[in-house]
């Protein structure tokens, strides 16, 4: 009797977690791993658990996880059952995300799963992880490849650049099918999908890192992209270069500037045009910021695929307002303005200070262990100001100190013993009078104490003189616009410049070249400049490296380089 009753108590226990609708918390869970446990979809776990929808879980708390009477067990996650062997291939030109899954009759969110940087990191040549009975099976002649080890050169010199020796890094064009968001401190995934109007499964199903959870500074696909540019007819790519000379007008203020940017636009217009592409170039005399709007008159939007320029804000806002209806690719050179952010078809080039200014503050909060911090400003004071809210936001009470000059700056002394203890110096002023006194101060400093650090928003020419002296205050600061005369490329295009016009390309003439070469590379097949915004570029002395500003808004550069000056 008593084994009989033992029985049916083990049966009835066995129903009731066969029938059991709740789930009990332990670490490790999140909304989006038990929405899989249980088979259900994780807007279906937020309806059935409304209290969860900030996506926090406490361990032990109890949550529903059946909306329905039917008692059934979890499903067996795929590939537990059987574990597949994998292989690789090497992904071939012309070959895309979506012919990958057709061809190989897998998944896109299998796809990803087995690769996780699909959309960031993928160009041709790069090898993309498939199960192996797939490629066998529907492989065609595309071989299987072993996978080998990596290596991690190094040097050993005193001068080390983080990032914009590759001329060019290219990536899928993938991610410009769609919004982006990078995660904030704060964001939650209810908030991010309110904000979008989208649901939680969509965004996972597209975003399948989402199930390990929520983390800041995750990029996060969102949905695909307004169509932008509409292809015009003809092989020719319509380029429309707006520069104020002032002759319609009778204004020559800007005229020498425009004149040297010609320069180099013409070398870079020569370049692509020899390589084979087919160009025809109207240049405009855009007046001045007074009579700019008469000069729209000389572009037909109809038949134009590219226009670089103007130069003035007021003047790039009147143009994308003319060329609003056919959406034509817009590159402002000099102008960037959050006014500007909202044109999906624009192209800011110049990089913000404030871009600047972000990548100082991670260099610091990387280093920083309670240390005085030391910012040398310009007369306005803004960069650092906005270096000194960004600090304070990312370290634990710091002592900032804002100063006009390097000369300034003091060792902080250690009130116990009386001994020097190194602080961090950081210039916040593009001056090279400014630098002058700054690497000089470094110096001086960092001969009396050591563990000194130096940072700086921008290069000055002092820098480059004083590698050696510099380097034991192990500097990082952040270059564009400066040219690497030891690089083959550079080296080529200096030479061509000097043969042409018998003379060094002036500041404007290298702004020139890096604009007109970058987005005619880009457009290297006609309306195609919009899918490869994700290609990193370092052009003669500069690096584009494009963000879009907002949701279906503009792209703007936030290209530089690192430089760090070892001991």
């Amino acid at each position: 009797m008593i084994k009989k009753l033992f029985v049916l108590s083990s049966l009835i226990t066995f129903f009731g977690l066969s029938a059991q609708k709740t789930h009990k918390v332990v670490k490790g869970d999140n909304p989006y791993n038990i929405s899989k446990k249980y088979d259900i979809s994780v807007d279906e776990f937020f309806r059935l658990n409304p209290k969860t929808k900030n996506g926090s879980l406490a361990i032990g708390q109890i949550l529903t996880v059946k909306s329905s009477s039917a008692a059934t067990l979890p499903k067996a996650k795929a590939g537990e059952a059987k574990t597949k062997e994998l292989g690789k291939i090497v992904l071939q030109p012309k070959q895309t995300i979506y012919g990958i899954t057709k061809q190989y009759k897998i998944s896109e969110t299998d796809l990803r799963k087995l690769n996780p940087d699909l959309d960031t990191h993928t160009k041709i040549g790069d090898e993309i992880t498939l199960p192996l009975e797939n490629i066998k099976k529907y492989g065609g002649s595309q071989a299987v490849i072993a996978e080998q080890p990596t290596s991690t050169p190094t040097s050993n010199n005193k001068t080390k650049i983080d990032s914009g020796n590759d001329r060019s890094t290219a990536f899928s064009s993938q991610n410009d099918e769609y919004v982006t968001y990078t995660v904030e401190s704060g964001d939650t995934v209810f908030s991010i999908v309110n904000k979008y109007g989208i649901t939680i499964d969509e965004l996972i199903a597209i975003n399948p890192d989402l199930a390990k959870g929520l983390k800041t500074g995750m990029v996060l696909k969102i949905k695909k992209l307004d169509p932008a540019y509409i292809k015009k007819t003809g092989d020719a790519l319509n380029v429309v270069l707006m520069l104020p000379f002032g002759y319609s007008s009778n204004d020559s203020q800007y005229r020498a500037m425009a004149l040297d940017f010609l320069t180099g636009a013409k070398l870079a217009i020569e370049r692509n045009a020899g390589n084979g592409q087919k160009l025809d170039v109207k240049i405009v005399d855009s007046g001045n910021e007074a009579s700019f709007r008469n000069s729209l008159t000389q572009i037909n939007p109809n038949n134009t695929d590219l226009v670089i320029g103007p130069f003035f804000k007021s003047n790039v806002i009147d143009l994308l307002d003319f060329t609003k209806t056919q959406k034509i690719p817009v590159v402002s050179p000099f102008a960037n303005s959050p006014e500007l952010h909202d044109y999906s078809n624009l192209i800011i080039l110049e990089t913000s200070d404030y871009t600047y200014a972000d990548k100082i503050v991670d260099e610091v909060k990387a280093v920083y262990s309670n240390q005085k911090i030391y910012i040398v400003a310009d007369a306005k004071k803004e960069n650092a100001n906005y270096l000194k809210a960004g600090f304070e936001k990312v370290l634990k009470n710091p002592n900032i100190i804002i100063v006009n000059s390097a000369a300034e700056v003091q060792l902080d002394q250690n009130m116990m013993t009386g001994q020097y203890a190194p602080v961090i110096a950081i210039l916040a002023n593009d001056n090279d009078a400014a630098g002058e006194v700054f690497s000089n101060k470094i110096i001086t400093l960092s001969k009396e104490v050591q563990g000194l650090k130096a940072f700086s928003m921008y290069s000055v020419s002092s820098f480059e003189k004083k590698v050696d002296d510099l380097s034991q205050a192990s500097l990082v600061y952040l270059m564009d616009r400066k040219i690497d005369a030891d690089g083959n490329f550079e080296k080529e295009i200096l030479a061509a410049y000097k043969a042409k016009y018998c003379k060094s390309p002036g500041k404007y003439a290298v702004i020139g070249f890096d604009v007109v070469n970058d987005m005619l590379t880009r457009e290297n097949k006609k309306g195609e400049i919009f899918k490869q915004m994700n290609k990193v570029q370092t052009q003669l002395a500069t690096k584009f490296e494009f963000e879009r500003a907002k949701a279906n808004g503009a792209y703007i550069n936030k290209g530089y380089r690192v430089i760090r000056l070892m001991p």
